[in-house]
């Protein structure tokens, strides 16, 4: 069997960056992932039934229903390769009160860890499996990119008794280039108030080896300690800056934007409308109350219907670490534009697995089954498919192909 090393701070990878010897072997990753149960009298080891929920996730199964009745639909040699492989001989098929009890009493902190060691290693692994529909479609480069956007997402639909909700923070990684492969490098959860999101960020940065790379985050993190941490560990960053940071947000409103000239412009049409967005760019003032920031912006954009008449319009400040040298303005207002693709994200989440809409809130059961969709959208987006609902689709019409594109095939 595979011998794997699980990522740590001096070994993880941040956008495509290899992780050290990590192991590419899932199964193998998933046998590190403790689900609580005693191994005496276990007919279904945790890792054969995690691998079986991942690829039913990325059939397109998002509760625990449709999960063990795809489970009961497995090709026997392949659920009998699955159970030789993790050591143990073939039973049966887990029920769906197994599947329920494995993911609520998993870890799900050394399942990140898995999913995490698993992408990491097919990112700089070999070309992806691509359909014949797909054909025509950009392959994924699989070279290092060096962004990484940072954001939360609440899962809305898994409120505890006393009120309160699962929140998760996950890490993005990839280029800002359409039609390049985004995928989540680390995901943790935010503990308490939503409020707690960067300082668990910076906890999440920290295990992750950012030198080189970009960070992009909402407002919320554009405070002096995530760019402390993010310059000590050989990163850069573009903050968006908004009112809650008044004073820094008073002095970049306070320079003279209307004196500087257009520095990038660029249109984008869709869905009957005309985007037009500009940036302008100064040198950091020498007195701006925010370390490390040698630029700062001021990106308007203006919406118009195909006829012309006027949609809306809007103006975001911000800063960036770079220099001149190390970013024009047309990268600073590309990588602002690209953190929406963790939005995208969470929106997949939500729409092809309606994960919003789900009830299960059973200890660990909601971030366990939220980190098997970040798999399922990792491994899809690297077999080259960034489409994802018509993905599963594809993946779901062939009952070993999903188990192909996770390589849990033998």
């Amino acid at each position: 069997m595979v011998q794997c090393v699980m990522p740590d701070a001096d070994v993880a990878s941040v956008a495509g960056v290899p992780v050290g010897q990590a192991c590419g072997d899932l199964l193998e990753l998933l046998a590190g992932v403790s689900d609580g149960r005693s191994s005496q009298g276990r007919d279904h080891p945790a890792a054969v039934v995690l691998a079986l929920v991942a690829a039913a996730t990325v059939a397109g199964m998002s509760g625990y229903t449709a999960m063990a009745g795809w489970v009961a639909d497995v090709p026997p040699a392949v659920l009998t390769d699955l159970y030789l492989r993790a050591g143990a001989l073939p039973v049966g098929r887990p029920s769906r009160s197994t599947i329920w009890r494995v993911c609520t009493d998993t870890d799900a902190q050394a399942l990140d860890t898995a999913i995490a060691a698993w992408t990491a290693a097919r990112r700089s692994g070999p070309a992806p499996v691509t359909s014949p529909r797909n054909t025509g479609e950009r392959t994924p480069d699989p070279r290092p990119a060096g962004l990484l956007r940072l954001d939360g997402k609440t899962v809305r639909g898994a409120v505890n008794a006393d009120g309160s909700q699962l929140h998760l923070l996950a890490a993005l990684a990839g280029s800002a280039e359409p039609g390049t492969p985004a995928v989540v490098i680390g995901q943790t959860e935010v503990t308490g108030a939503k409020t707690n999101e960067p300082a668990t960020a910076r906890d999440l940065l920290t295990s992750l080896n950012i030198e080189g790379s970009t960070v992009t985050a909402d407002a919320l993190h554009t405070v002096k300690a995530t760019a402390e941490l993010i310059h000590s560990r050989g990163g850069q960053f573009v903050f968006p800056v908004k009112e809650n940071r008044q004073a820094l947000f008073d002095a970049l409103n306070a320079l003279p934007w209307q004196n500087t000239p257009i520095a990038d412009n660029r249109v984008d049409t869709g869905h009957g409308r005309i985007t037009r967005r500009t940036i302008q760019v100064l040198p950091a003032p020498p007195d701006l109350p925010f370390p490390h920031v040698n630029q700062v912006w001021l990106i308007e954009r203006y919406v118009t219907d195909t006829t012309g008449a006027h949609l809306s319009a809007a103006a975001q400040l911000g800063v960036a670490s770079h220099t001149p040298e190390q970013a024009t303005p047309a990268q600073i207002a590309a990588w602002n534009q690209g953190h929406w693709a963790i939005e995208s994200l969470h929106w997949i989440r939500d729409t092809c697995y309606r994960e919003d809409h789900s009830r299960v809130r059973a200890r660990s059961g909601p971030r366990v089954l939220a980190s098997l969709r970040n798999l399922a959208i990792n491994a899809l987006r690297l077999a080259g498919r960034c489409d994802i609902t018509e993905a599963t689709r594809w993946a779901s019409r062939n009952m070993t192909r999903p188990f192909t594109i996770l390589g849990l095939t033998s």
